[in-house]
C-alpha cells in the first residue's frame, strides 16, 4: 500500500526520534509505528541498543531498500556490575536482580537519550509509555511528544473506572464481582482480576500515576486500535482523559505486507528453518482445522498447569500448534518433550520452542482459532485474520482484553482464568483440563454459537483491511495527525523569524 503514502516535498519531511522500550511486544509496538511514519513521508530514527535492535533490523533494511527514510541509531548498554554482556531486555524469566540491574542501565542511559534529543533537533518525539520523562524533554525543546499506549482504549478505559469509581472496594470478597461504572457497556469483574497495583498502592502504582500525567502533559497518545473495533472506547478514553489521541491500527497489517515482513518480524535468521518446516505442516492440514496457542513471550507456567494444558490439547482431538517456552539448562523438560514426541508422531500437534512466524502461522487457511493469554499485540493480529478466541489473561491488562472479546465484540470464549498474577510469577491459578476442553470445544466446533463468532471475527478482519486502505478510518487519522504536525512545525519556525525581526 506504498501508493497510500502521504507524498511530501524533501523540505517539508517532517523529522522524528522514536525511542522503544526494552521488553519484546513494546519495542515491536514503537517500531511499528516508527515503520508506519516512515512509510507515510517522515523522517525516521530510532534509539535502541545493540541486542534489542537486532530483534528488528532486519525491518528497517528492508523498509529502507524500499525508500523510506529510516534507520537505527544504536546506543552501546552501559555495564553494570553482575549484568551479563548483551543482557539488555528481560522476559519471564529474567531473575529479579538481573531485571533490577537492566533497569539500572536504563537509568544509566536517560541522560545520554536526553542529550541525542537534543543533538538530533527531531520535529516531534514518539516514545513508549514507560518512559514518562521523555516529556520533560519534549518541552525543553519546544516540540510535541506522541506517547505510545501499548493495550486497548477499553482496557485503559476500565483502569480509568476503577481508579475513579473504585467498587472493587464495594465488594466483599476477592471473588465477589462488580459492575465497571462509567462505561458505554455492562462489564463485570472481581478483584482477584485486577491488577495488584490497583488493588493496593505500590511502586508501580506510582509509576502509573507518572505515565497518566505525563500522557495528560503530552501532544497526544498513539493506539494501535481502529474505529471499527472499538470506536466507542476510543471516544470515551478522549473524553474521560481530556487528551488527544489516535487509533492508526491495525499497524502490524499496516506495515508488514509481505510476507518478507511477516517472516522477519522479531527473530533472527536461524530461524528459518522452524519456519519453513511449520508452514509445511500447515499445509497438510484442512482448513480452519488448526488450533493456535500461544501465551506471549511473557509467560511463565508451573509444570502443573502445562500438563492440564497438554491433556486438554490431546483430549480435544484437534490438530493444534502450540509455541512454548524454550526450556534453560536443568528444567525438567521431559514431560512435554515426550509429549511432543508423541502427537508429532500421530501428526495431530507441533511444538515451536520459543520464537514462532506467528504473522504467517495465524493467515494460513489451515488455522481455525486462537488460544491467547489477550495480549493486544496477539488480540490484534487474530483478528486481522480473522480469528475467533479463546481467552486466558494473565497480567498486565489482559483480563480487561478478555472482557472485550467475550462481553463487547463477542468473539471469545474464557478458558476461565480467575487470577491476575505478576508476570514473572507462576500464580496460585492453575485451569484444569476439562474447562481448558470446552472452550476447545466450542471455539472449533460447528455449533450456531461458534459459527457466529467466526462471522463477526470475519468481520472485524474486513473492517481492519479498510481501516488502513486510503480513505480508511485509520488512513485519515494518520494523515490528519501528520498534517497537524507539520502545521506545528510551521508555527515554530514562524515564531522564531518574528523573534529574529
Amino acid at each position: 500500500m506504498e501508493s497510500f503514502g502521504i507524498k511530501v516535498e524533501a523540505q517539508e519531511m517532517l523529522n522524528a526520534v522514536f525511542l522503544p522500550f526494552i521488553s519484546k511486544s513494546h519495542l515491536l509496538f514503537v517500531v511499528d509505528i516508527a515503520r508506519l511514519f516512515a512509510m507515510h513521508g517522515v523522517d525516521v530514527t530510532i534509539i535502541t541498543t545493540p541486542s534489542n535492535a537486532a530483534i528488528f533490523q532486519t525491518s528497517i533494511d528492508r523498509d529502507s531498500t524500499r525508500g523510506r527514510s529510516i534507520r537505527t541509531h544504536v546506543v552501546k548498554f552501559p555495564q553494570v556490575p553482575g549484568l551479563p554482556q548483551g543482557m539488555e531486555s528481560f522476559n519471564a524469566d529474567t531473575p529479579n536482580e538481573i531485571r533490577s540491574k537492566i533497569y539500572q542501565g536504563l537509568m544509566v542511559l536517560q541522560e545520554q537519550f536526553k542529550q541525542l534529543f537534543r543533538n538530533m533537533k527531531p520535529d516531534f518525539i514518539v516514545t513508549d509509555m514507560f518512559y514518562p520523562w521523555t516529556v520533560d524533554i519534549a518541552d525543553e525543546l519546544g516540540i510535541p511528544r506522541l506517547i505510545c499506549i501499548s493495550g486497548s482504549y477499553f482496557a485503559h478505559s476500565a483502569m480509568n473506572s476503577v481508579e475513579v469509581f473504585a467498587p472493587h472496594a464495594k465488594v466483599n470478597s476477592d471473588s465477589e464481582s462488580f459492575l465497571l461504572p462509567g462505561l458505554p457497556h455492562k462489564v463485570e469483574m472481581t478483584r482477584l482480576q485486577l491488577p495488584d497495583w490497583l488493588r493496593a498502592p505500590n511502586d508501580y502504582t506510582y509509576l502509573m500515576k507518572m505515565i497518566k500525567e505525563s500522557e495528560r502533559k503530552s501532544y497526544g497518545s498513539l493506539f494501535d486500535s481502529y474505529h471499527e473495533i472499538e470506536g466507542t472506547y476510543e471516544d470515551h478514553y478522549k473524553t474521560t482523559m481530556g487528551t488527544k489521541s489516535w487509533g492508526v491500527g491495525p499497524i502490524s497489517l499496516w506495515v508488514n505486507q509481505d510476507n518478507s515482513d511477516k517472516a522477519s518480524r522479531g527473530h533472527s535468521i536461524e530461524q528459518d528453518a522452524e519456519e519453513d518446516e511449520v508452514l509445511k505442516w500447515l499445509d497438510s492440514k484442512e482448513e480452519d482445522s488448526v488450533l493456535y496457542v500461544s501465551f506471549g513471550s511473557m509467560n511463565k507456567f508451573p509444570s502443573s498447569q502445562l500438563v492440564e494444558i497438554a491433556h486438554a490439547l490431546e483430549d480435544s482431538g484437534k490438530d493444534f500448534i502450540w509455541v512454548v517456552r524454550k526450556i534453560e539448562d536443568g528444567e525438567d523438560g521431559g514431560f512435554l518433550r515426550e509429549f511432543e514426541k508423541r502427537v508429532k508422531e500421530r501428526n495431530k500437534g507441533y511444538l515451536i520452542w520459543g520464537w514462532a512466524p506467528q504473522l504467517l502461522i495465524l493467515e494460513h487457511a489451515a488455522v481455525g482459532a486462537v488460544v491467547t493469554h489477550c495480549g493486544w499485540n496477539t488480540i490484534m493480529e487474530s483478528v486481522n485474520a480473522g480469528l475467533p478466541l479463546a481467552t486466558w489473561p494473565l497480567f498486565a491488562e489482559q483480563f480487561y482484553n478478555e472482557r472485550l472479546l467475550v462481553d463487547v465484540l463477542k468473539i471469545g470464549v474464557a478458558v476461565g482464568a480467575k487470577e491476575w498474577r505478576n508476570w514473572n510469577e507462576f500464580g496460585d491459578d492453575v485451569v484444569k483440563r476439562e474447562d481448558i476442553g470446552k472452550a476447545i470445544c466450542l471455539l472449533m466446533g460447528s455449533g450456531e454459537e461458534c459459527l457466529e463468532m467466526r462471522r463477526r471475527a470475519k468481520a472485524l478482519s474486513c473492517a481492519a483491511k479498510k481501516a488502513i486502505e486510503f480513505g480508511g478510518s485509520s488512513h485519515t487519522k494518520l494523515k490528519e495527525l501528520i498534517e497537524d504536525l507539520k502545521l506545528f512545525k510551521l508555527e515554530k519556525v514562524k515564531n522564531k523569524l518574528e523573534e529574529v525581526a
